[in-house]
C-alpha cells in the first residue's frame, strides 16, 4: 500500500510502520486463532451481567467485533499487570518496578492513553524480555494473568463480547499490548484471538525489537482492516469497542462503533456522531447515545508486509 504523494520522507515512514505493525498483528492473530481452535472453552461468566445491546445480528458471519484491551476490556493496563507478574519471579530490579507502579497509577487516575508513558512502557518490555524465549514467557503469562488480570474484567464489556459469540460471530482483542499476552487473554475469555504488538523472534527467542511499531493508534485501524480481508468480512456490519480517543480510527472503520468507559475526547467524538456509550466505572446503567451510522469501508488487499514480517520471526 503505497502512502500518499504529499506526505514528507518521515510521515511516509509512519505510514509504512503502521501498515506493517497491522498486517503483522491480523496475520499473528489469524494463526494463533486457527492453532487454538476450540481446544479451550470460554471461563464461567458471571451470573448477573448487564443487559446486552439490540445488536448483534444472530447468524451474520460476515459481522465480528474488536475491542481494545487496556480500561475497555480490563481495567488498567496489561503491559503494566505483566511487569509486576515479571517482576515478582526476579525479570528485573526494583527501580524498574517503581517506574511500572508509577506507570499504572498514573493510567488509572487519568484514564487515558499517554504516548509517552506507553512508549517507556514498550521499552522497559523489551529490554526485559530480550534473550528469554517466547515458550517461557507464554507459560508465565499464563500464570499472571490469573494473579493480577482475571479479577479486572469489567463485566459490562465481558457481556457485550458474550452478546457477538452468542449470535455466532468472532470476536477479537485489539490491544498494543504483547500479541502473546493478549492470545492469553483472548483464550481465557473464550474469545477468537488477538491482535497485539508484534515482537520479533529469532528461533523462539526475543530479539529485543519490534515488528513495525507498537499496535496503537492508526496501526490497530490497519490491523483491523487486514483481517477483514482476510476473514471475508464487511465492516460495514461488524463493530468495535474502545475507551480511548487514540482508537477513533479502528472506530471509524466500522458500521457499529461503541465508546466503553470513554475518555473526555472520545465521549465528545461518540456524541458528536451518535455513537453508542457504554459506561461502568460507575456501576450505573449504561448511556445510550443515538444509533450509529453506516461506516462501508474497502478492504485492504495486500498481505506482503505480514509476509515480510513473519519471515523475520521465523528465521
Amino acid at each position: 500500500m503505497a502512502a500518499p504523494g504529499w506526505l514528507t520522507p518521515r510521515r511516509r515512514s509512519a505510514t509504512a510502520r503502521s501498515v506493517l505493525a497491522g498486517e503483522a498483528a491480523a496475520e499473528a492473530a489469524r494463526k494463533s486463532s486457527l492453532e487454538a481452535g476450540s481446544a479451550e472453552s470460554a471461563e464461567e461468566k458471571e451470573s448477573a451481567e448487564p443487559e446486552e445491546p439490540e445488536f448483534p445480528v444472530v447468524g451474520d458471519e460476515r459481522a465480528a467485533a474488536f475491542f481494545d484491551l487496556d480500561n475497555t476490556v480490563m481495567q488498567g493496563a496489561a503491559i503494566f499487570h505483566f511487569g509486576r507478574g515479571l517482576y515478582k519471579r526476579k525479570f528485573f530490579e526494583r527501580r524498574e518496578l517503581t517506574r511500572f507502579a508509577w506507570q499504572q497509577a498514573w493510567f488509572r487516575l487519568a484514564g487515558v492513553e499517554d504516548p509517552e508513558h506507553m512508549q517507556d512502557a514498550r521499552d522497559s518490555a523489551l529490554s526485559i524480555v530480550k534473550g528469554h524465549r517466547v515458550s517461557e514467557l507464554m507459560s508465565i503469562g499464563e500464570e499472571i494473568y490469573d494473579e493480577y488480570m482475571a479479577d479486572r474484567i469489567w463485566p459490562g464489556t465481558r457481556a457485550l463480547a458474550q452478546a457477538h459469540l452468542d449470535a455466532g460471530q468472532k470476536v477479537w482483542l485489539v490491544t498494543a499490548a504483547p500479541v502473546e499476552t493478549a492470545t492469553i487473554i483472548a483464550r481465557r475469555l473464550g474469545l477468537t484471538g488477538a491482535l497485539g504488538t508484534v515482537a520479533e523472534s529469532v528461533d523462539g527467542v526475543y530479539t529485543g525489537r519490534l515488528v513495525g511499531e507498537p499496535l496503537h493508534g492508526p496501526a490497530k485501524a490497519e490491523a483491523v482492516r487486514a483481517l477483514a480481508a482476510a476473514e471475508g468480512l464487511d465492516l460495514a456490519r461488524c463493530a468495535a469497542y474502545s475507551d480511548s480517543h487514540n482508537d477513533i480510527p479502528m472506530l471509524s472503520l466500522v458500521g457499529h462503533p461503541y465508546a466503553i468507559n470513554p475518555d473526555a475526547k472520545l465521549r465528545k467524538h461518540a456524541r458528536a456522531l451518535d455513537w453508542r456509550l457504554r459506561d461502568y466505572r460507575t456501576g450505573r446503567k449504561a448511556a445510550k447515545v443515538g444509533i450509529p451510522a453506516a461506516a462501508g469501508v474497502g478492504a485492504l488487499a495486500g498481505g506482503t508486509a505480514a509476509a515480510v514480517a513473519l519471515h523475520r520471526r521465523r528465521r
